[in-house]
């Protein structure tokens, strides 16, 4: 077993070695926000242009779009106030068949207002002009809440035609094409800003949205005179951080082990997304597998003998990890597993498995926690608070699906963050709900602020009268 820990030594990150974590990206924040830095930083911290939270006074009837890989869904919301409820009326899946992913762009968005006309004559909602919430899950510079440049097609898409420019005049020409709609205004979403919008209704304290599954990211409150890359010093806007690739610039150099070494060299994006490739679960499965084929080369497991599956790359999925380390079932779920995996197995391999499962798991809790604290302790300290408050809105598999990865990580950024008071809450459909809610409060704002210009009018006004009595 010792020489099973000294494999497993490099997963184990001290308390001290988590604040110095947390120190650096807290360093990579202030970097990516700053105007002339912010290009060569490995944390983007990119502005949204979403400007608030909810106050619980949004109401009506919203559209919502979430397109992010093979499938895209069209949602109809309803805000109710009184009940401070969001309710899903109904929504739709449509497919995106294989060759439209590759075509052209015109094809694309003339799918989407073909699937939303569909869906909108169904609700027997065409009549109305409902402003609509668009989550698209790919790397967009947004220039306004309703302007948003695809930088490139990720995910095995790639439409001619589309990337450089404006997916919501995509969307929009596409729909006047047609002429038998309309929609009103449009808010550009984030997932993991809807995954912090979905929670902030029922719960206003709700500034963090966060999301740990395939990938990860994060997303939080600023102060807009921190947002150097945009005019305005009052209020405030919500930064998305795209924190998976924090270490990028080899910041993180000193707690990479071998195995993540060898999960970069073998992914599709070598050098980028490091931290990403540490946490997410996309990439905990495999960091398993190469463990346990260098414990059974070293005869430490399985009498020294692999199987052509644990040889495979991507064989060992990250929800094993969840399987084996339930609570009651763990030890025969692991079984099974290995079984499946073609190992010939006793009971002191299945013991070892599972603490490697463990200290993968378990360090991927940890770093989050490590980053998770860095935002909080931020929002505490912009706010020159002693003591802060806050929810954070969370989504992914990983923090769903894990038996012990949401305790560990509230208790580490406990530990991390002392001084905050953090509730966790986990995300009603952010790409649905959520992208509704940003777009009410977006409108809610709209509408305030042109309450404030006629007002401003009626004093000029009244002025010129005066001037003219004079």
């Amino acid at each position: 077993m010792r020489a099973v820990q000294t494999y497993l030594e490099s997963f184990h990150l001290s308390l001290e070695k988590l604040q110095e974590v947390s120190a650096r990206l807290r360093k990579d924040l202030i970097r990516g926000l700053g105007k002339h830095s912010h290009h060569r930083a490995a944390v983007k911290m990119l502005p949204t242009f979403v400007r608030a939270t909810p106050d619980g006074t949004e109401k009506g009837d919203f559209l919502a779009l979430d397109l992010g890989g093979t499938n895209f869904r069209v949602l109809h919301v309803r805000v109710m106030e009184e009940e401070q409820k969001v309710l899903k009326m109904d929504s739709q899946i449509c497919a995106i068949p294989q060759e439209m992913m590759l075509g052209t762009g015109e094809q694309l968005f003339d799918h989407i207002a073909d699937c939303l006309g569909k869906f909108l004559d169904s609700q027997n909602l065409k009549e109305q002009t409902l402003p609509l919430g668009f989550t698209f899950s790919f790397p967009c510079e947004q220039k306004e809440i309703d302007k948003s440049i695809l930088i490139r097609w990720t995910k095995g898409f790639n439409c001619s035609g589309v990337e450089g420019r404006d997916v919501v005049q995509l969307l929009k020409e596409a729909i006047h094409r047609r002429g038998d709609y309309d929609i009103g205004s449009v808010a550009m979403v984030n997932d993991t800003v809807g995954t912090m919008m979905s929670c902030g209704y029922k719960d206003q304290s709700c500034e963090i949205g966060m999301i740990i599954g395939t990938g990860t990211n994060a997303c939080y409150m600023e102060e807009m005179k921190n947002v150097r890359r945009v005019e305005g010093e009052d209020g405030r806007m919500c930064i998305n951080t795209e924190w998976g690739g924090f270490g990028d610039d080899g910041s993180l150099r000193d707690v990479l082990t071998e195995f993540d070494l060898v999960v970069d060299r073998t992914s599709i994006n070598p050098g980028v997304h490091t931290f990403e490739k540490m946490i997410s679960g996309m990439y905990l499965g495999e960091i398993v597998r190469l463990l346990l084929l260098r414990l059974t080369d070293d005869q430490l497991l399985f009498g020294g003998r692999t199987s052509e599956t644990l040889r495979t790359p991507g064989k060992f999925q990250t929800k094993f990890i969840s399987e084996i380390e339930e609570e009651d079932d763990g030890l025969d779920n692991a079984q099974n597993i290995l079984t499946e995996l073609g190992l010939k197995w006793d009971e002191v391999d299945v013991r070892v498995v599972r603490l490697v499962c463990d200290a993968v798991s378990s360090r991927s809790a940890r770093l989050c926690a490590a980053a998770l604290a860095t935002l909080v302790n931020r929002i505490r300290v912009n706010r020159g608070r002693g003591h802060l408050k806050t929810t954070v809105g969370v989504d992914g598999t990983v923090y769903r699906k894990h038996p012990n990865f949401s305790e560990e990580l509230q208790a580490t950024v406990r530990l991390l963050a002392p001084d905050c008071s953090i509730t966790f809450r986990v995300s009603e459909d952010g790409s649905g709900k959520g992208a509704a809610m940003v777009t009410a409060v977006a409108q809610r704002l709209a509408l305030q602020s042109r309450l404030l210009e006629d007002s401003d009018g009626d004093e000029e006004e009244e002025e010129e009268e005066e001037e003219e009595d004079d």
